[in-house]
C-alpha cells in the first residue's frame, strides 16, 4: 500500500472498500479524513477492526480510534480520503467493546464475495430438517 492520500471521490466505492479490508486484515493504522455529522471535517488515525452493511444497505467502519483511545463508528459517506500506514495497531480494544471487533469470520477478496457474504449473513437459508 502506498502511503499517499487517496481521495474516496476519485475512485470506486469497492477501490475505497478494498484498501480498508486489506488494512483491517493486515492490522495496519489508518489515517482518515471524514466529515462528521455537524458537517465539521475531522483527521483521525483509526484501527480498523470491522466492516459490516446496515440493514439499508450502507457501510460503517468500526474502528479504535487513536486520538480518542476508544470504540467509534463511521460511514462510508462520511470518509472523504484516506491513508493506509504500515505501522500496526497499538491500541487495546476495551473488553465491553470486544464483540464489536472480533474480526470477520470470513475473508471476501472480490467485491462480488463481500456482497455474498453480507448477504449470506442477513438472510441466512433457512434450515431444513431431515425426516426421521
Amino acid at each position: 500500500m502506498s502511503n499517499s492520500m487517496k481521495i474516496t471521490a476519485g475512485q470506486t466505492t469497492t477501490r475505497t472498500l478494498t484498501d480498508l479490508i486489506r488494512a483491517m486484515d493486515g492490522q495496519r493504522a489508518t489515517t482518515i479524513t471524514y466529515v462528521d455529522s455537524k458537517g465539521e471535517e475531522s483527521v483521525r488515525t483509526i484501527e480498523i477492526h470491522n466492516i459490516l452493511t446496515t440493514s439499508k444497505g450502507g457501510i460503517i467502519v468500526r474502528a479504535m480510534c487513536r486520538t480518542r483511545s476508544e470504540m467509534r463508528t463511521f460511514t462510508l459517506e462520511q470518509i472523504k480520503a484516506y491513508t493506509v500506514h504500515r505501522i500496526r495497531f497499538v491500541l487495546t480494544v476495551p473488553e465491553d467493546k470486544a464483540a464489536d471487533a472480533l474480526p470477520l469470520a470470513h475473508l471476501a477478496v472480490t467485491a462480488q464475495e463481500l456482497i455474498d457474504l453480507e448477504l449470506e449473513r442477513d438472510y441466512p437459508a433457512p434450515k431444513v430438517a431431515l425426516a426421521a
